[in-house]
């Protein structure tokens, strides 16, 4: 097969490297704004199977043109602004996408009658919680109670700074979602989080995690849209999707959010206008990177609690993975850019058959998904018990 990679970035990279190193894949090409950089990454992952070009995505002439030169799929990891008009390219120019952030419903139609698989929220969060809720929901008669959690943060020799966290995706992108509101279901009613309060003592609990140990959990957007989406009933009682940190992540970020820090209306300093956030950003970004011998550790639950055989039963899915030194690929860049890589690929091998605008949590097949992650050794496991 020929694949198409829109934006060879923290994450793009990494689904170069896993695309390099299918048997089924026999062309690549890596388009990035940057071709320079798109260079030195098809020489260190691209196999010799991947040629680069100068992408600028604001081109939607270029775009559509690369889109039409035989490729047979398209992994789209550009800035989120850009999913629903490289979707709307894709189906015109026939071929297969698949992303990591969104795409619209309303090209669900348009896409399949046309042909074209359009598979989004295909990383990490969301895209593999998605896929493990939908199977631990599946093994269950009644859904009482669901939760999901994802992080990403340093390990524990890793996280020496006094925020004991790192960046592995943009610092812009992390400050956005702490300014998010969010949504969850407590004992069946929708419970509203102002941004301003999701770092909250009230809105933050702890998990425990074999292995790694205790951490911090607060709210992580609105959980409430996917309750139709994976089928769930009245039965439901409770439900929420969650980040999480090392102990004390909340608390220090709290005191900003009250302090304004966060805030993006323009303030003066002096005779210099200044965002607020955008110089937080500027200040912190360079002192939170990874040295080459420092690892990051991804972690994803899903948690399914209700009826099955008239017992009470839960249902726990986890993943866990760490950077893998020897290629440099953090945790987040794999777990994320992997899961395009495969995705991709099982649209083209008939795996995800269905066309229009898909969902993970509908229609990937779990055990083919999961069955690709472990052979990119991560750690991936299941517990069933009472509660």
């Amino acid at each position: 097969m020929k694949v198409l990679i829109l934006g060879i970035g923290l994450q793009g990279r990494a689904a170069l490297y896993h695309l390099a190193n299918s048997p089924d894949v026999e062309e690549i090409i890596a388009a990035d704004s940057d071709l320079e950089r798109a260079e030195v990454y098809a020489r260190k992952f691209g196999g010799g199977k991947t040629s680069c070009v100068k992408l600028d995505a604001e081109d939607h002439d270029v775009v559509l043109k690369l889109m039409s030169s035989g490729v047979d799929v398209v992994i789209e990891l550009l800035p989120s602004y850009f999913a629903d008009v490289m979707s709307e390219l894709a189906i015109e120019a026939g071929v297969h996408l698949v992303n990591a952030s969104s795409a619209s419903q309303k090209l669900d139609t348009e896409a399949a009658q046309k042909g074209i698989t359009i598979l989004p929220q295909f990383g990490m969060d969301p895209g593999i919680d998605l896929v493990m809720c939908a199977k631990a929901i599946g093994e269950l008669d009644e859904v009482q109670e669901l939760y999901s959690y994802g992080a990403g943060f340093p390990e524990p020799e890793a996280a020496n700074n006094p925020l004991k966290y790192k960046i592995t995706w943009t610092f812009e992108g992390v400050l956005r979602s702490y300014k998010r509101h969010a949504r969850i279901l407590l004992e069946g009613e929708p419970i509203d989080i102002p941004a301003t309060e999701m770092f909250a003592d009230q809105n933050i609990h702890t998990v425990h995690v074999d292995g790694i140990g205790e951490l911090e959990a607060f709210p992580n957007g609105d959980a409430l849209r996917y309750i139709d989406l994976f089928g769930l009933g009245r039965n439901l009682r409770a439900m929420g999707r969650f980040a999480c940190r090392w102990p004390g992540h909340c608390a220090f970020w709290k005191k900003l959010v009250d302090l304004r820090f966060l805030d993006e209306e323009t303030i003066k300093v002096g005779s210099i206008e200044v965002v607020p956030r955008e110089f937080l950003c500027s200040l912190l970004e360079p002192q939170l990177q990874y040295g080459d011998d420092e690892r990051d550790v991804a972690f994803i639950r899903a948690d399914a609690r209700g009826l099955k055989a008239g017992r009470r039963t839960r249902i726990v899915y986890e993943l866990i993975d760490y950077r893998n030194l020897s290629t440099g690929l953090l945790a987040m860049n794999r777990t994320v850019g992997f899961t395009t890589s495969i995705g991709a690929q099982m649209i083209v091998r008939g795996d995800i058959k269905r066309r229009g605008v898909l969902s993970p949590a509908r229609d990937v097949d779990s055990d083919v998904f999961l069955g690709e992650l472990r052979k990119c050794e991560m750690r991936i496991s299941r517990r069933e018990e009472s509660w």
